[in-house]
């Protein structure tokens, strides 16, 4: 069966989420994620989205940004982004899904500055609520394309913080959510190590090997015991995913 790399990348996120999770939700590969998860495993997810839209089923229509009009259309709360802040700053997201230009073995990524912040070689987008996201969310997902350049050592600049220095850095600086768990990129699956922190491999995607994946990452590459090939997407999976993004226009 013929898919993309964004496409597992998309079913890959979606696994992330339970049944029952509130879910902030982000934009891009993860608008699909929720939708995917709330139509097969996950069909009590609630969706949180930055712009101030709180959602008990996905859009019927496609989604180019959260603030799309079919995004507004059925939503349980359309309220405002200060709300949403604040909901997250109390606890009350159980996943949230951020993306990055840089990510490093302990998950913290940069979406500020490459190079020396005070002169950079490269002046990135900025934060959004993704700091926000990092520091409370209980858990949080990463989603970002694959390559040596962007997966190094230490990032230029901590933008969205993951698990700092590694061990118990976030405990220490006393950040209530519980960091990174999951790294999902075009390659493969990232999980991060229960004492260390630091990113491991835990599965490759089919067409990648363990080979690949460390060629393509810029720190040395932990693999776990039992990391084995990612599961292949059903045929089930694949019709939603493209019924949600017919044009394939964040999938292709």
């Amino acid at each position: 069966m013929d898919y993309t790399d964004r496409e597992l990348m998309v079913i890959a996120a979606a696994r992330e989420i339970r049944d029952g999770d509130v879910t902030f939700v982000g934009m891009r590969l993860p608008l699909l994620a929720f939708a995917l998860a709330k139509r097969t495993h996950a069909p009590a997810a609630l969706g949180y989205f930055e712009n101030g839209i709180v959602r008990e089923t996905p859009s019927d229509e496609m989604l180019f940004t959260m603030s799309d009009p079919p995004n507004l259309v059925g939503a349980t709360w359309s309220t405002s982004t200060a709300n949403m802040m604040g909901m997250l700053a109390q606890g009350l997201v159980d996943l949230g899904f951020i993306g990055g230009a840089e990510v490093d073995r302990f998950g913290n990524l940069n979406t500020s500055y490459v190079g020396d912040w005070r002169a950079p070689k490269v002046k990135l987008p900025g934060s959004g609520g993704a700091p926000d996201i990092a520091c409370y969310a209980k858990r949080f997902v990463i989603v970002m394309p694959q390559e040596r350049h962007r997966f190094v050592e230490r990032v230029s600049y901590i933008t969205s913080v993951g698990h700092g220095d590694g061990g118990d850095w976030r405990r220490r600086h006393r950040l209530p959510g519980g960091g990174p768990v999951a790294l999902i990129t075009t390659l493969g699956v990232f999980r991060f190590d229960a004492e260390t922190r630091e990113a491991y491999l835990a599965s490759w995607h089919p067409g990648q090997s363990v080979e690949t994946v460390r060629a393509a990452t810029g720190w040395n590459l932990r693999v776990a015991p039992d990391a084995t090939e990612t599961a292949t997407p059903t045929a089930h999976e694949l019709a939603i995913v493209r019924d949600c993004d017919p044009r394939g226009f964040w999938t292709r």
